[in-house]
């Protein structure tokens, strides 16, 4: 078969033939009287074989050795193709992502494509001053992309920096609140804990429902700082948690100045004290957790509280006993 009849069938150009010739990848069995290349079958299937490894995504060379040599092993070359097509693969995304971020910020011209792609630069930069100029100034002419900033927080380990992204995501809005609210799935505590932190810093709705789910996290961390973001916009479905966090020691003022915030309603305040003098019973044996309850009463006002100071002022625990009698003048001075 001559050479136009063969890049017919096979779909090779007849000038990559005469390419694979040079290589030595296959060459013509014979030639015609005029002396026309002739290919018989061996030489056609070889063919196929080439394109077959070539669709594998190995050079030339590769294919040349995978073929002739006797002792290739064809795993170690395979194993090793799967690794760069992986990591091709995960550049193509990072680079598609890239795209779509800059296309979000939407650019009037060229220079704002240019701008963009530095603040994306310096967010991912290795010096934690870049990162912080970057977040700090993505509020710019020229923002930075959302999503680039949810990135950026849920994998900030530096106070500084992780403060400013939380200030720039703040203005986001509810994207920015959605976005976040996927990193509360994340299987790591420490990404849901900065996800919660972040939304504990944006005003709306959508942060205020986020924050509600986060109060049914496994980690206690990352429930206290939904229930006390929640306290002090008021939600009463921060209590038990709140309530929780001043028993078990963890940041117990904190959630005490937050049950004070839910206190403010008068109906409220009764509840909240019945609640604590409950836990207070609960917890007979347990001196420093029954003070600290007793302690987070000084902040709920009426009469519910001050009866349960009253009868504090009597305990066998001569703590708890002080503690309440003080906080109670406290509560008799104009």
């Amino acid at each position: 078969m001559l050479i136009g009849e063969v890049a017919r069938r096979s779909g090779v150009s007849a000038r990559m033939l005469r390419h694979y010739e040079s290589l030595g990848l296959v060459r013509p069995s014979g030639r015609t009287g005029s002396g026309y290349r002739e290919y018989s079958g061996d030489d056609i299937r070889r063919i196929f074989h080439i394109e077959s490894l070539r669709s594998l995504g190995l050079s030339l060379r590769e294919i040349g050795r995978a073929l002739d040599d006797p002792g290739f092993a064809p795993s170690s070359l395979v194993g090793g193709l799967i690794g760069q097509t992986r990591e091709r693969i995960a550049a193509e995304s990072e680079l598609l992502t890239r795209l779509h971020r800059i296309q979000d910020a939407e650019p009037a011209d060229w220079e704002d494509v240019l701008q963009v792609v530095a603040l994306l630069n310096a967010l991912a930069s290795k010096s934690a001053d870049a990162r912080q100029r970057a977040a700090l100034s993505s509020a710019g002419e020229v923002p930075v992309p959302v999503d680039a900033l949810v990135d950026a927080v849920l994998s900030e380990s530096e106070p500084n920096v992780a403060g400013a992204l939380r200030w720039a995501l703040a203005r986001s809005g509810d994207r920015g609140a959605a976005l976040l609210a996927e990193g509360l799935d994340s299987p790591e505590a420490t990404v849901r804990e900065r996800a919660v932190r972040s939304l504990a810093e944006m005003p709306g709705a959508k942060a205020a429902t986020c924050l509600r789910a986060a109060l049914a996290d496994s980690d206690a961390r990352v429930r206290g700082h939904a229930a006390l973001a929640l306290g002090a916009r008021g939600v009463a479905d921060a209590v038990p948690t709140l309530v929780d966090m001043i028993v078990e020691g963890r940041n117990d003022t904190e959630a005490a100045d937050a049950l004070s915030v839910l206190a403010s309603d008068p109906a409220t305040a009764d509840r909240l004290a019945s609640g604590l003098l409950d836990r207070l019973a609960a917890h007979a044996a347990e001196a420093p957790a029954r003070g600290r309850l007793t302690q987070a009463l000084a902040g709920i006002p009426g009469t519910r509280a001050t009866d349960a100071l009253v009868e504090l002022s009597a305990d066998e625990d001569r703590a708890v006993a002080l503690t309440a009698a003080y906080l109670l003048r406290l509560r008799d001075r104009p």
